[in-house]
């Protein structure tokens, strides 16, 4: 049973030598199995005798490797998108300012129970309406922006973090993402058609004192919400987060800042064990005047962000644009060459180990 220490917060528009990673890996099982062999025994003049007796090797019995995630209990596909879950939208509201380049909505769903899921799991949503050719809109996914538990703590609800897309194209035309306009356009009390949940790769560790570095961008935030609330809002008795959760969020402008107020308040709960900073790329600069994008802000923690990877209990998790990837490998190359490492070798056996997690578009 778990309690909820927090209500939803909705932002103004005005807030601005290296160990070596090893796995061992046992040998085949030998077994004998005896089969009939019939040979000729020269010393015995000649005599045939039965020998029974031959080597052959057999595959071990496949060992199910113990992840380090919260997998147990997660259900995936619950609801497709030919029978999806009809759930009903309770509230949505815009999370950015007025003036912040492009619209950020928070959305809260009914789910009775019915679509249960995980922090850092994604569901999809069907806009209403048909496409060109008259048929149904396909899903698109989203990463679930609540924890287990929900914003209002009873496991009913899910929500989302949605950006509205709108663009001009090529022509000069005015181009409106459908899902997301429909999903910004919701209404409290109106319907949502919810297929999933899905996803495996975005789940929480299940050690308590790991070390967490979350990476986003813009609506990448809407996993690491899930995890920080369970952190540092709700109390489970299964679950006590004793670890370090260290937050680095990426946008534009300070009217962009994604539920600053509740990670404020998180950091002014649990100081130990919260670390949160931002980079808002058009407004602030690092000492070489350079625009401070995330990985410009993670540069400036380098060595200690290096010597946490080197640990067996750090785990990464990158959420939002595909180019952030590589500003951060940037950074690593060269700390982890001083170590006589080669990082994207590194960061393989990171991969391998659930330890590097990445969920870009």
């Amino acid at each position: 049973m778990a309690a909820v220490s927090a209500a939803v917060s909705l932002p103004t528009s005005k807030s601005t030598s290296l160990p070596t990673r090893t796995s061992i890996i046992s040998p085949d099982r030998i077994t004998l199995k005896k089969v009939p062999f019939y040979y000729k025994d020269v010393s015995t003049g000649g005599r045939v005798v039965s020998v029974r007796a031959q080597v052959t090797t057999e595959a071990p019995a496949k060992v199910e490797k113990e992840s380090k995630k919260m997998e147990e209990g997660v259900i995936v596909n619950k609801f497709k998108p030919k029978t999806p879950y009809i759930g009903r939208c309770l509230l949505n509201t815009k999370i950015t300012g007025d003036d912040a380049p492009g619209e950020t909505w928070h959305m809260v769903f009914s789910t009775e129970g019915e679509v249960p899921y995980k922090e850092g799991q994604s569901i999809g949503v069907i806009a209403d309406g048909v496409d060109k050719n008259g048929k149904p809109h396909k899903l698109r996914l989203y990463s679930i922006a609540s924890s287990a538990l929900g914003d209002f703590g009873d496991s009913k609800t899910v929500s989302l973090c949605v950006k509205r897309l709108v663009y001009t194209n090529e022509n000069g035309e005015i181009v409106k993402g459908v899902c997301s306009n429909f999903l910004c356009d919701l209404k409290p009390g109106a319907e949502v058609k919810i297929t999933g949940p899905v996803g495996k790769e975005m789940l929480m560790p299940r050690d308590p004192n790991a070390t967490v570095i979350m990476l986003a961008t813009g609506t990448g935030i809407a996993p690491f919400r899930g995890f920080l609330w369970k952190m540092f809002f709700e109390k489970h008795e299964d679950y006590k987060f004793n670890g370090l959760a260290w937050l680095f969020l990426g946008v534009p402008t300070g009217s962009s800042l994604l539920y600053k107020e509740e990670f404020e308040k998180m950091k002014e709960k649990a100081p130990e064990n919260f670390r949160l900073d931002f980079a808002v790329s058009r407004e602030q600069k690092n000492e070489k005047g350079e625009k401070m994008y995330i990985q410009t802000r993670m540069a400036e923690y380098a060595n200690e962000l290096w010597e946490l990877l080197k640990k067996d209990n750090t785990f990464v998790y990158m959420c939002g644009l595909r180019g952030m990837e590589k500003g951060i490998d940037d950074i690593m190359v060269s700390l982890a060459a001083n170590d006589g490492i080669d990082w994207l070798d590194y960061k393989k056996q990171m991969k391998k180990s659930e330890q590097w997690n990445v969920e870009v578009y």
